[in-house]
């Protein structure tokens, strides 16, 4: 059964719509301590330029063997060059990534020493974009709507997820039969209200709900008060080491156990979750066994250091040994 969904995503398009990031590495070694402050000196090996935030998204499904387009904004600066490159590179759609003068694009710079993360360094410009942007990414997804299975609406805070954008993109998607998956962050995180699947974290479940969740009890609760206030197909918390928990209209909640072995860094996980979600959901599979899935993919991404990624192969042999199958 997943095997054959896995099997499908190659014929799946997923529309990526969202705040578009760059994830600079720089890796080295450490093996004293500097003289003029008690901080680690780090002699640099090698410097890395990965796709981040909405980008990444489209990487995960990239690397699954979907189709994925992206749509969102970068800056007229070298770090949004170094994004139209990597998309290039790829062979992703860009046309529906806007090029906006004067902006800054979003850049995370992660230095890592011995598989550590020592510091993050964050550039970012998180006013919204100008009306002319948005009204171009409007027009873009109402032009090419009908040729996707589904949105996703990946939203890191960075200012072009406005209200105006989230509630504008349901409807037309709900409007063309689509599917919209959205990675909510707490500001926004009521404007998704009709979106097909929302994926909070438990801290964004927590702030949204108001309620602590700290036990299955607390979950619970949380679940059914956000799935009622959303009016959603299906609310999938996602819950770090805890795994997921998935609640939909007239059932109970289903948990689904975390699948890592270890963890070395979370960076991007929920990017391969929502991502892997999306491309099950257009491949046919339940929401259920899409969320299965995905925190299988999850469980892999999560056992690398940096914005990683799962393929069609890893997890087709993950599933195979879960499920005891040759």
């Amino acid at each position: 059964m997943f095997e054959r969904i896995i099997k499908r995503f190659s014929g799946v398009r997923i529309l990526v719509l969202g705040d578009i990031m760059l994830d600079r590495f720089i890796w080295g070694d450490v093996s004293r301590i500097s003289p003029e402050a008690p901080v680690p000196v780090v002699v640099v090996d090698q410097e890395t330029f990965l796709l981040g935030g909405a980008a990444n998204v489209v990487n995960n499904i990239h690397s699954l063997g979907g189709k994925a387009s992206l749509c969102g904004v970068i800056g007229d600066d070298e770090m949004g060059q170094k994004v139209l490159q990597r998309l290039n590179e790829m062979g992703i759609e860009r046309s529906g990534v806007s090029v906006e003068p004067g902006r800054q694009t979003t850049v995370k710079t992660r230095i890592i020493a011995h598989h550590q993360q020592l510091v993050r360094i964050d550039r970012e410009t998180t006013q919204r974009p100008k009306v002319s942007t948005l009204r171009s990414l409007s027009d873009y997804l109402k032009r090419n709507i009908k040729s996707f299975d589904g949105v996703i609406l990946s939203d890191y805070g960075k200012g072009l997820l406005t209200k105006g954008m989230i509630r504008n993109t349901i409807r037309t998607a709900r409007d063309a039969k689509k599917f919209v998956m959205a990675d909510p962050k707490i500001k926004n995180f009521f404007f998704y209200r009709g979106a097909t699947v929302v994926t909070p974290n438990t801290g964004e479940a927590s702030s949204a709900s108001r309620i602590s969740i700290t036990d299955e009890a607390s979950l619970d609760r949380a679940g059914r008060i956000l799935l009622k206030r959303l009016r959603c197909d299906a609310l999938v918390i996602t819950r770090g080491e805890d795994g997921m928990a998935i609640f939909e209209p007239h059932q109970k909640p289903f948990l689904v156990p975390t699948e890592a072995k270890e963890v070395y860094d979370v960076t991007g996980a929920g990017d391969t979750v929502i991502g892997t979600m999306a491309l099950a959901l257009g491949a046919g599979a339940s929401i259920r066994r899409a969320a299965e899935l995905a925190n299988h993919a999850a469980g892999i991404v999560v056992e690398k250091v940096g914005t990683a990624t799962v393929d069609q192969e890893e997890l087709t042999s993950v599933m195979k040994e879960r499920f005891g199958l040759k």
